[in-house]
């Protein structure tokens, strides 16, 4: 994927959840224009199970664990990818396995590029025992 993201050109082609699970995220301190409203369009479009927060400028996703030591275990999982991304996704727990994630470029207030390889790494995790 190509994210040619200048003064002329916001344009982002959008990449598949695989060429986004390949890339690494960059060390993000503001200043980064947040994307734009077709450019999130196109990049959830390759992200199934991914959705806009209902009046946040924020991505989600919603799992039901078979029980609570699964749902732990996935946030483990996903500790240890924004860990080593260096990007850090808000994790929920509610009724002891319903595990929400929710993701954003806290320095930006908005969405980044980061938050969309984020969602797609933690797709490719194996989420044993996870229904969506």
């Amino acid at each position: 994927m190509s994210s040619n993201r200048n003064h002329e050109n916001t344009a982002m082609i959008p990449a598949t959840a695989e060429e986004l699970s390949r890339k690494k995220c960059v060390p993000c301190e503001g200043g980064v224009p947040t994307l734009s409203e077709p450019e999130v369009d196109a990049l959830l479009s390759n992200l199934p199970g991914w959705v806009r927060s209902e009046g946040k400028p924020r991505i989600r996703r919603e799992w039901r664990a078979r029980n609570f030591a699964t749902a732990m275990n996935f946030f483990n999982q996903v500790a240890a990818v924004a860990e080593s991304e260096g990007h850090h996704p808000d994790l929920h727990l509610v009724g002891y396995r319903n595990v929400t994630i929710e993701i954003w470029t806290h320095a930006i207030g908005g969405l980044s590029e980061n938050d969309f390889i984020l969602a797609a790494k933690i797709d490719g995790l194996p989420g044993p025992d996870l229904k969506i």
